[in-house]
């Protein structure tokens, strides 16, 4: 304890405080401190993207009211599949849901078999509750989601999307809706379509034939 120049003691401070590459690194080390908190956060707030699809092919004609895939719709599921595995470069699909329907379950299967991911079922026509369950379960995820045509624009809509989703003819199946949903910013929407190459017959299959007209 040293003395001031009046006789009062004055606390003298280990040296290794007493110099000043201490008082600048406390700064520093703050500063750390913030960014790493930031990163956190941003991280922690991610996009989310929800992927929407139609189920594949069925029968037209069936008059069953829960139809199954045809031999067509079975080739288009695969073809999916083939899109959507790598989709993300990175970690790819984290959840599927499908509607109780056969035609969503089986459209759903060969990609959920690919990448080792269950199908969940939920009541696609409750559409606050199932986005709003989605997006709380899933934030910063990528989901995709085998629907039927008329609930996919209603779905889109809820999340704040595009309302102009138009809509599908009985025969149309190879529709895309990718949303994304940032933290921060505004939903954007896009649509892609992939289809068979020729004739489908031919059981020729292809990738993206390119954004729609």
């Amino acid at each position: 304890m040293a003395r001031t120049k009046n006789g009062k003691n004055r606390r003298t401070l280990p040296a290794e405080f007493d110099r000043p590459w201490v008082s600048k690194l406390i700064p520093i080390a703050g500063f750390i401190v913030v960014c790493l908190g930031l990163a956190w956060f941003f991280e922690s707030q991610a996009t989310t993207t929800i992927i929407f699809v139609r189920h594949t092919d069925t029968n037209l004609a069936a008059t069953s009211s829960n139809p199954r895939l045809n031999e067509l719709g079975r080739q288009r599921a695969e073809l999916l599949a083939n899109i959507i595995q790598n989709i993300d470069v990175v970690a790819g699909v984290d959840a599927i849901y499908a509607s109780d329907h056969w035609r969503t379950q089986e459209t759903a299967g060969p990609i959920a078999e690919r990448l080792g991911i269950e199908v969940q079922t939920r009541d696609h026509y409750l559409f606050e509750p199932f986005m709003e369950q989605l997006l709380a379960d899933h934030k910063g995820e990528i989901v995709l989601v085998v629907t039927l045509s008329d609930a996919l624009a209603p779905l889109v809509e809820e999340l704040h999307g595009s309302k102009n989703v138009p809509e599908m003819t009985p025969g149309e199946y190879g529709n895309i809706y990718i949303v994304t949903i940032p933290w921060f910013g505004k939903v954007k929407t896009l649509r892609l379509r992939y289809d068979f190459y020729e004739n489908p017959n031919q059981r020729v299959l292809g990738p993206f034939s390119g954004l729609p007209g």
